[in-house]
């Protein structure tokens, strides 16, 4: 069975659990599953785990994310982005009132640490139900705000598109952040109201969406195998042949690393190139977080 990471570029429209669905057909095995969903307007890099792959997901899901996105100020939809009701609350003459410098200072404040009220139609749970479940159903929903962190906000462009004004940016930020909020959250700092009308997603960690292939283009090859693929996501450690045997038969193992990776996950690899497991080194002593059976290479 394959086991690893793909890296999918997805278009607008599918769904991710749509790319997940193709993905299994085109593999032909069940067990695919994916880090971070995207919307179905949205586009731009899924990582996902296929066969014992499904394991380092867990490692991608907090890792931070970067972002293109354009957002239309002069309107307000019930989804804050392009898919919802939309409802016009800006005037032509509000918008004349504003400026490109305007729009640019604006977005200066989101950037740093900042508390954030995620979009109403977002997954997370409210009383035990999805808050974009509660918004369809016609419920008042209330979020409270929550920590991220906007590393940066780029301006790539500036545009007045009649009545409204497009901004092109692109976000570097924490896991956990709405795009679909910053849009909002301009929109209301200028009192014009806002929006998202794109979305794609470059990169995630340390993976990028110019390594990615197309749901038409997935196949074997273009899996990132585990060595390659934990090998991104922390620091590997080297085993002896007698270490990487004890540890896959469960035993005691002993295993030195550098004073900074004491507690923090690292990738254990066999002499002949496999990934034994995910361990934590604690004085000295590997213990077992994860554990990857031997496959054929």
């Amino acid at each position: 069975m394959p086991s690893g990471l793909l890296l999918v570029d997805k278009p607008g429209g599918p769904t991710s659990h749509g790319i997940v669905s193709q993905t299994r057909k085109a593999l032909g095995l069940k067990k695919v599953g994916h880090a971070g969903t995207l919307d179905p307007m949205a586009t731009g890099l899924l990582v996902l785990g296929i066969g014992q792959g499904t394991k380092l997901l867990t490692y991608c899901v907090g890792l931070d994310k970067a972002y293109d996105a354009t957002i239309r100020l002069g309107m307000t939809t019930s989804t804050d982005d392009a898919e919802g009701d939309t409802g016009v609350i800006a005037t032509t003459d509000a918008l004349d009132g504003v400026s490109e410098d305007a729009i640019r200072e604006a977005l200066r404040a989101f950037v740093g640490d900042i508390e954030q009220v995620p979009s109403t139609v977002s997954a997370i749970r409210v009383d035990g139900k999805r808050a974009y479940e509660r918004h369809r159903a016609g419920e008042e929903v209330v979020l409270k705000p929550r920590p991220v962190t906007i590393s940066s906000i780029d301006v790539v462009s500036i545009r007045r598109e009649h009545p409204w004004w497009d901004v092109d940016i692109r976000v570097e930020c924490s896991s956990g952040t709405y795009i679909r909020a910053i849009a909002r959250d301009l929109g209301a700092a200028l009192g014009v109201g806002g929006h998202l009308t794109a979305l794609r997603r470059t990169r995630v960690g340390p993976f990028d969406v110019a390594d990615a292939c197309g749901p038409e283009d997935i196949s074997d090859s273009r899996l990132q195998s585990l060595v390659e693929a934990s090998g991104a996501l922390m620091p590997q450690v080297p085993l002896t042949a007698a270490q990487a045997q004890d540890m896959s038969h469960g035993k005691k193992v002993f295993v030195t690393v550098e004073s900074g990776l004491e507690g923090l996950p690292v990738a254990c690899i066999s002499p002949d190139g496999q990934l034994v497991n995910i361990s934590s080194i604690v004085d000295g002593v590997a213990r077992s977080l994860v554990g990857f059976p031997r496959e054929e290479v």
